[in-house]
């Protein structure tokens, strides 16, 4: 049966399985039960055969991997609801963490990341937007993989190096735009966001997954850390689901999805992002839908959400809220219109009168029409209800298939030891130039096309006058020392241009 219990209303209330793509919302204050719909719809979803992707924040969704243990309320819960034939049981799980202590390290690259998501997770203001675009544009003209952060320093440090010649083709570069990248940069690597960028990169494939039983994998992203970090965690959400919106073939309409998204903590989505953000995360809700996955927003208050992707969410699921403050009084108004009214239900007074692991419930049903909203008494799930020790962490990890894969970092040739390569070749022939090249230099000055080629291999012009200058004084002091401290003098006069 492709089809998720959710509770017991005036009836039996059901998520159906073919229009799991159709998106959903789950609310409510904090302490009503929203970590409980969660485990209930993860694990209705793997039931049906349909992995999913989560982030855990408080740390109690691992429990997903762990059988429950039976009580009194669970069995009273039970009752009530009539289930027939419910028994606690653990799902496959497999367990992520940005950081790779709690979970199999995620990882993507700086190239996948974009310079777009790149500049809301580094919080850059519009002109160091505009330098970032910038260095994502030469990287791909020159071949230059970004794969990590030492590359896109390298080239950072490059573009300042060449900012003169680099701002006559590409777009004005100044140096205090590129200082104040690479001081985001630098809180951005203190905070941890560096394990975040390399290699082996996050295959879509292995978060879409069945186990040998033809359950769906539950994927769990360690966030108890992770959500400190704001930026850090919205901007890679959103890179995943971007990812999988570029990345997936059309389906339509299927029987089930492809993959369910849950993305707890929804509002940090959308604090202080700025309107073309706002505006992809809204077409992507909008057109994820006929690539077979659903996307699952979880917060505090409906209105967390900007109305055009509320309207996008068609399966809702409201925990209590409790109009203490004007603020909450606006968001239980928001919550009560956008049900489909229940003649037998004042929707305002319920939503403040739900106790503890009740909700007011509305999903589509025959032909996608969305039903009344009912109170619905929500069924308990089958796992654990709480966190994993770090014992049985262990043994989660232990048992992933793709934990070979993804446990061992690869650093690969990119911009990084390319760029450090050309300069330690460069130094050496300058160094020791032969005949030939102290003739090739002299001729002719450079194309001004050629430019900004020769700058990247080293050749410039007049580095090599100013280098000939200081290299025939080296010579005349006759002794190590004084080339050493002459090759200073000569970092001096070309302004930082030679790197090491």
């Amino acid at each position: 049966m492709n089809d998720i219990l959710i509770g017991k209303g005036e009836g039996p209330v059901y998520l159906l399985g073919r229009y799991g793509n159709r998106h959903g919302m789950i609310a409510g204050a904090t302490g009503t039960g929203k970590t409980i719909s969660l485990l209930v719809l993860a694990e209705g979803f793997s039931r049906m055969g349909v992995p999913v992707f989560m982030a855990d924040v408080k740390g109690d969704v691992a429990g997903l991997a762990q059988a429950g243990v039976p009580n009194e309320k669970i069995r009273e819960r039970v009752a009530q609801i009539g289930l027939e034939g419910y028994a606690h049981e653990a799902n496959p799980v497999v367990l992520w963490d940005l950081y790779g202590k709690r979970g199999h390290p995620v990882r993507t690259t700086v190239s996948e990341m974009g310079p777009s998501l790149l500049v809301h997770v580094l919080d850059l203001n519009d002109t160091q937007a505009g330098v970032l675009e910038i260095a994502f544009t030469l990287a791909d003209d020159q071949g230059l993989l970004l794969l990590d952060l030492d590359d896109l320093r390298s080239v950072l440090g490059f573009v300042a190096e060449s900012r003169k010649e680099i701002s006559a083709r590409y777009g004005l570069v100044s140096a205090a735009s590129i200082a104040a990248i690479q001081r985001a940069l630098l809180r951005f690597e203190r905070d941890g966001g560096a394990q975040l960028f390399g290699e082996p990169a996050l295959e879509l494939a292995d978060l879409m997954r069945t186990d040998m039983t033809g359950r769906g994998i539950i994927n769990i992203l360690a966030a108890d850390q992770l959500i400190l970090k704001p930026r850090l965690y919205s901007g890679f959400l959103l890179w995943l689901l971007s990812e999988l919106f570029e990345t997936l073939p059309e389906v339509g309409d299927v029987d089930i999805p492809r993959l369910v998204f849950f993305f707890d903590e929804a509002h940090l989505l959308f604090d202080d992002a700025p309107p073309a953000l706002r505006q992809r995360v809204e077409q992507v809700v909008r057109l994820i839908r006929s690539k077979g996955v659903g996307v699952y927003f979880c917060s505090q208050f409906p209105d967390d959400v900007p109305g055009e992707i509320l309207g996008q969410l068609a399966n809702r699921v409201q925990h209590a809220l409790r109009a203490f403050t004007p603020r909450d009084q606006k968001a239980v108004k928001t919550a009560a219109e956008t049900f489909v009214t229940n003649p037998g239900l004042d929707v305002v007074q319920a939503i403040a009168a739900l106790g503890v692991g009740e909700a007011l419930v509305s999903t589509l049903q025959d032909k996608g029409v969305p039903m009344p909203v009912e109170r619905t008494l929500v069924c308990p799930p089958r796992c654990r209800m709480g966190t994993l020790s770090d014992e049985e962490r262990v043994m989660v990890r232990s048992r992933s298939p793709v934990g070979a894969r993804y446990d061992t970092p690869i650093n690969r040739e990119s911009a990084h030891e390319i760029l450090t390569r050309r300069a330690a070749e460069k130094l050496a022939a300058d160094e020791a130039p032969t005949p030939a090249a102290a003739e090739a230099k002299t001729p002719t000055a450079p194309t001004k096309g050629d430019r900004l080629s020769e700058l990247l291999w080293g050749n410039g012009r007049r580095q090599g006058m100013a280098e000939a200058m200081v290299k025939s004084a080296a010579r005349s002091a006759g002794s190590q020392l004084g080339r050493q401290i002459l090759r200073g003098l000569l970092g001096g006069i070309l302004g930082g241009s030679r790197r090491r």
